[in-house]
């Protein structure tokens, strides 16, 4: 039995209550058109020009506003909710974790996976340094959801293959990300592609998708990917939703044709 899943795409900027209203009627597109599960983007609750809004954004676990619209949207529209990330307290008062949290079509938080990877990147005037204002994660995580068992991920995490490897076997691999327009027209699609065939899975990636009021220009290109590697569906840039299918029949089918998970040494 197939499972209908959604990726969404954002333009989000410094204020936090625009995004929330964006990512709400997206949520509500996506239940409309039949997910059993959305992915909201990383950074979906704000994006500014420097890290200071983040900071100051941030919340404890299990409390506040962003992670309240979450529950409420999730029980609401009676959907699966992978909520992008969203800031919260770090063991570093000075920093935050990068966290995504998953929410069940009861609006009940029933898992957690904090950033493992931090990026960092210079070329010319851009540079980015994640880890001044970011504390990583340290746990992989999985989770049981509609479409199967579910390896959790944020951005940066997807050129890092060990990740996914560490998590065994799973359906889907979910990747909300803010890849930059310079390195997402370089590796993006590459990389999407690669993890689904070498794991076999779906991959659905909801990203960033344009230019932020700050002055960002994020890749978009949100997609959803099939074992083989076949792209299904995709969006280049703006906002909007993704769907797509998750077949387990192909996966099985994907997976008896050519067993190398099976036939792995390491």
């Amino acid at each position: 039995m197939t499972t209908r899943i959604a990726a969404l795409q954002m333009i989000s900027g410094p204020a936090v209550a625009p995004n929330l209203a964006t990512a709400r009627r997206l949520l509500e597109e996506a239940a409309a058109a039949g997910a059993a599960l959305a992915v909201l983007p990383e950074y979906f609750p704000l994006i500014g020009a420097d890290d200071t809004a983040r900071l100051t954004a941030r919340e404890a676990p299990g409390s506040g506003p962003i992670q309240e619209f979450l529950a409420t949207a999730a029980r609401e529209l009676r959907l699966w909710i992978v909520a992008g990330s969203i800031p919260l307290m770090a063991s570093d008062p000075a920093k935050l974790r990068n966290s995504t949290l998953v929410y069940d079509d009861q609006g009940r938080s029933v898992a957690r996976y904090d950033k493992m990877h931090l990026f960092g990147f210079r070329k010319g005037e851009e540079y980015y340094d994640e880890a001044a204002t970011i504390e990583a994660g340290s746990q992989p995580v999985a989770v049981m959801t509609p479409a199967g068992r579910v390896a959790l991920s944020i951005c940066y995490d997807l050129r890092f293959p060990e990740l996914y490897r560490s998590l065994g076997v799973f359906d889907l691999i979910v990747m909300p990300a803010a890849f930059t327009e310079t390195t997402g027209r370089a590796h993006w699609e590459l990389l999407l592609r690669a993890r689904a065939v070498e794991n076999q899975c779906y991959v659905l990636a909801a990203a960033q998708g344009g230019l932020h009021p700050g002055g960002r220009m994020t890749h978009g290109n949100s997609m959803i990917v099939d074992p083989w590697g076949r792209i299904l569906a995709r969006m280049d840039k703006g906002e909007g939703i993704v769907i797509a299918d998750l077949d387990p029949a192909r996966i099985a089918e994907v997976r008896t044709q050519l067993p190398a998970l099976r036939h792995r040494r390491l």
